[in-house]
């Protein structure tokens, strides 16, 4: 049940095998997302069994230690940190669902918060903490696959340093390519999801740049991703968080919600 671990950039520039998510204590991904599929459409369709709630934590945070996620006072998550996309875990639906977020060395939580756990629904606790204010947010992920030939792409900017960015889905990181490439998504703000966007499948690559960026192959502050073989129905969730040094690219960690 593991998807690609995204490994923080190293000095020399974009490569290809950065593009692994990190994974503390919990998988991600592919196996985790047909489960949930599966374990939806079991709980729908299995007479005298209760819909679930299928939850899983985003660690988007920056100042935050390790940290333990419980969910009604289940630990889901144990000892991650950023960059970290767990796995899928079955909750009761809920109106009012207890998230409590703790260092992984003390009891005393870092943020609570309460969410709402929808029955047949894939959900996504995102923990943030920009200007050093610890949030939680709940997203609603797509459990369906992209329609045949086609993939679709969510992105969270969470990275404050860089600020707004424009994402690309290009055949190639050549500079004939780069000279015009047009962003499918422009100027995604710090903080904000851009939903789920829809592209033909095809073998491309993901390239995020600053808001406004003249796409370069000398560009240092240009992240490419590792070629993306896409045969369509694939759905992925994309965290954007700052890189360690300013002259590298954002780090990238991706998730497989479908597919």
């Amino acid at each position: 049940m593991l998807e690609t671990v995204s490994e923080r950039p190293s000095p020399e520039g974009n490569k290809i095998g950065r593009n692994r998510l990190k994974l503390p204590m919990l998988a991600v991904g592919a196996t985790a997302s047909l489960a949930a599929s599966l374990l939806l459409a079991g709980c729908q369709n299995v007479s005298g069994y209760t819909p679930v709630s299928l939850v899983r934590i985003i660690d988007a945070s920056y100042n935050a230690p390790a940290i333990n996620v419980s969910v009604e006072g289940t630990l889901l998550a144990a000892n991650i940190g950023q960059g970290s996309i767990t796995t899928y875990g079955g909750f009761a639906p809920s109106r009012n669902a207890v998230v409590k977020v703790t260092a992984t060395s003390s009891l005393t939580p870092l943020v609570t918060s309460n969410a709402t756990l929808v029955a047949s629904k894939s959900q996504s606790v995102m923990i943030t903490d920009i200007n050093a204010q610890y949030q939680v947010t709940v997203l609603e992920d797509q459990s369906t696959p992209a329609p045949s030939g086609h993939s679709e792409f969510r992105l969270l900017n969470q990275a404050p340093s860089t600020g707004p960015v424009d994402v690309y889905f290009v055949a190639g990181t050549s500079a004939t390519i780069y000279a015009v490439a047009k962003p499918v998504i422009t100027g995604l703000a710090v903080g904000a999801t851009s939903g789920y966007v829809m592209i033909p499948s095809s073998t491309l690559y993901m390239v995020i740049a600053p808001a406004g960026t003249t796409l370069s192959t000398t560009g240092t502050t240009i992240y490419s991703s590792a070629v993306l073989p896409l045969i369509g129905g694939e759905v992925r969730t994309v965290l954007i968080v700052d890189p360690i040094l300013v002259s590298q690219p954002v780090q990238v960690y991706m998730a497989r919600d479908v597919n």
